[in-house]
């Protein structure tokens, strides 16, 4: 692994510390509570950290970390995992 990759890497991986870390904060305080310094909602932060993984993920892909194709058949995979085994797609 070559000094590039494993920034990529690092990154990625705060990316994902941070989309948890926001998502916390939503089970705790609720979507619309807003942070006290910086007056972002809780959703709002968390669009911005899942923002910052996706750029992380295109640049995986981009630098042939990782491949679309393997990237879209995990996703599609999962989708059809939470149809049997959560509740995601069930009418309420």
């Amino acid at each position: 692994m070559n000094k590039q990759m494993k920034e990529i890497l690092c990154i990625t991986q705060e990316e994902c510390a941070e989309v948890t870390q926001s998502i916390s904060k939503i089970f705790r305080f609720g979507f619309d509570s807003k942070h006290p310094v910086t007056g972002k909602s809780n959703i709002e932060s968390l669009e911005e950290e899942i923002g910052d993984l996706q750029a992380m993920i295109d640049i995986l892909v981009e630098k042939c970390i990782i491949t679309d194709t393997k990237l879209n058949a995990a996703r599609m995979a999962k989708k059809e995992k939470l149809k049997i085994w959560s509740n995601i797609y069930k009418e309420v």
